[in-house]
């Protein structure tokens, strides 16, 4: 074979790889794409998923399934998604709680820089702190003034060690001044009847698991979490208007893929997602569901993770939990 000959045989062998890997690149997805939510159904990270997942099948043009895989305070779906084959048809829906682990287990199980990359955040909601409608209180000052009166005698529950609804709750307590027992379950949801009795004094939830309860009076909500009072509840003030100021805390609900997921996938992956959430339709349900929108690329996601582990590192040192 001449020179001339190679050169072109050699250019018709990477115009064939090209056109291979635009084929392949254009061709995902080939079949249904699996969100694992690592909590149990019915609970706010379940029920955006779902909202979204089937929004995202309209733009990825194939289903996507969603599947609970709960358990080990979220550990049972997070580490189940860590070692899926990195091609973008297993992915993790989670909470911030997938930040926090590291901080307050021996063996989270995963390294999140190291394991797993952003495909972007889904929205990110504020926490009520509320209690059964039968309780003495009237207010947040009520609540407190009973706490103090009673150390370490008042509980308040939380989805489990570590979780966003844990820090949160223990973090304002802290604040506060106050000592509360803390009684973890699998879940808000699983933590609710106790609440509803009465038999926890409190627990911070997102409104959407809540509303329910309080449109119906059988929550009373004390205050919320959010740097201003939020359109749905515009009578409840914020912690920081009683009294706490420059306390506010979020939890966010996001989307990651095991590392090692083709960027172009992720990013396939990415686009959906920012299709989805800014319909009208889900926007008006975000909204209505005391969510705001939340939106980046995935990258600038995946650097979002990093420093909120490392800040929520540090809100674990300030609390005193111990890894276990």
């Amino acid at each position: 074979m001449n020179s001339t000959s190679w050169l072109r045989a050699t250019a018709a062998v990477f115009a064939l790889a090209s056109s291979a890997s635009v084929i392949a690149e254009d061709s995902y997805p080939t079949h249904p794409v699996r969100i694992i939510v690592n909590v149990a159904p019915g609970g706010l990270t379940d029920v955006v998923t779902r909202l979204v997942a089937q929004r995202m099948s309209e733009t990825l043009g194939k289903a996507v399934t969603v599947e609970n895989r709960a358990g080990g305070d979220g550990l049972v779906g997070i580490r189940y998604v860590k070692s899926a084959a990195p091609d973008g048809y297993t992915i993790l829906a989670a909470a911030g709680t997938i930040a926090i682990q590291p901080s307050v287990k021996l063996d989270p199980g995963y390294d999140l820089s190291k394991d797993f990359v952003g495909i972007g955040p889904m929205a990110r909601s504020p926490l009520l702190m509320v209690e059964s409608s039968d309780l003495p209180d009237k207010s947040l000052a009520d609540f407190i003034a009973r706490a103090k009166a009673r150390p370490n005698e008042l509980s308040y529950g939380s989805a489990g060690v570590g979780s966003t609804t844990h820090l949160g709750a223990a973090l304002f307590f802290k604040r506060a001044g106050v000592s509360l027992l803390h009684v973890p379950y699998k879940g808000n949801g699983a933590a609710m009847t106790d609440v509803l009795s009465g038999r926890v004094a409190s627990i911070f939830d997102a409104y959407g698991s809540s509303v329910a309860n309080v449109k119906a009076g059988k929550l009373r909500v004390l205050g919320v979490t959010s740097t201003s009072r939020i359109a749905s509840l515009p009578n409840v003030p914020t912690m920081a208007e009683q009294g706490y100021p420059n306390f506010s805390y979020y939890l966010y609900l996001g989307l990651v893929a095991p590392a090692g997921t083709p960027a172009d996938v992720v990013q396939r992956l990415s686009n959906a997602l920012r299709a989805a959430t800014s319909t009208k339709e889900l926007t008006a349900r975000f909204t209505d569901n005391g969510l705001e929108p939340m939106t980046m690329q995935p990258a600038e996601f995946t650097q979002f993770l990093k420093q909120d582990q490392t800040n929520m590192s540090k809100v674990v040192a300030e609390l005193g939990i111990e890894k276990r």
